[in-house]
């Protein structure tokens, strides 16, 4: 069971912000968007225009509620920068990552909103203490506070497990070339030193040494082919097969 994700925004303060938030919904698959006291979002302004692709539904389709709307409908989680240390305040205490938010959230038989605050201030202690779950960004302890969009970006695209069901990436981002042409790499390697003349009592530590760093390596099919390709030539310039290049312009 996946449960339903919205977000909500509380009393923004620059349409840029709705708008940004927006496309970073779009980005990590979210479309329910509610609006606590918002601006004005003009559809010639910037809301819209910071938005992309996301000003054709997710920015229009926007329903503006009341805090108590959230509150009532959802298993809400806030989102703050400043946070309580230990449980004797427990306004901002317990808290969680957003990196564990998925784990948190799998399974969970409600709806679920993601609550973020005002550009300045973010969530009262009021809304914060009517709210079901406390999350918070991991930052440098000088500086913690960020942009309202970068947080919910950062919040979105660790939810995207539970939002995103197909990414633009491809099943497998390394292919690893097959243990067939891997050993051809190997075999190609000894036969460059046989021919370049490295010291054959050497031969053996400087195979071993290859094969760890391939190993580490992790090639690519192509990568190993084409390494070949250039042993190959390597040692037949080595041996005089063929002339250099410089020789060749000569």
């Amino acid at each position: 069971m996946t449960p339903n994700i919205s977000v909500a925004v509380v009393d923004p303060e620059t349409p840029g912000n709705v708008g940004t938030i927006a496309r970073g919904m779009k980005n990590f698959g979210l479309s329910d968007l509610y609006l606590v006291d918002p601006p004005e979002l003009d559809p010639e302004g910037e809301a819209y225009g910071f938005a992309g692709h996301a000003r054709e539904d997710v920015l229009p389709n926007a329903t503006e509620v009341d805090f108590d709307y959230l509150v009532d409908n959802f298993y809400t989680v806030a989102t703050t920068a400043t946070t309580n240390e230990d449980a004797t305040k427990h306004v901002r205490y317990p808290f969680l990552e957003p990196a564990d938010l998925t784990d948190e959230l799998a399974g969970l038989d409600a709806d679920v909103c993601i609550v973020f605050g005002r550009e300045r201030v973010g969530l009262s202690n009021e809304e914060l203490a009517r709210l079901d779950r406390v999350c918070s960004i991991p930052a440098d302890d000088e500086y913690p506070v960020l942009n309202l969009a970068q947080a919910a970006t950062i919040v979105l695209y660790e939810l995207r497990e539970l939002t995103v069901e197909e990414t633009q990436h491809p099943d497998e981002a390394h292919e690893r070339a097959n243990e067939h042409e891997i050993e051809g790499l190997y075999e190609t390697f000894d036969d460059y030193l046989h021919d370049v003349g490295h010291p054959e009592e050497k031969i053996d530590k400087t195979n071993r040494l290859f094969r760890r760093l391939v190993g580490r390596a992790q090639p690519t099919g192509r990568e190993a082919r084409t390494m070949r390709g250039v042993l190959r030539r390597g040692a037949k310039i080595g041996n005089g097969e063929i002339p250099r290049p410089a020789d060749e312009n000569q």
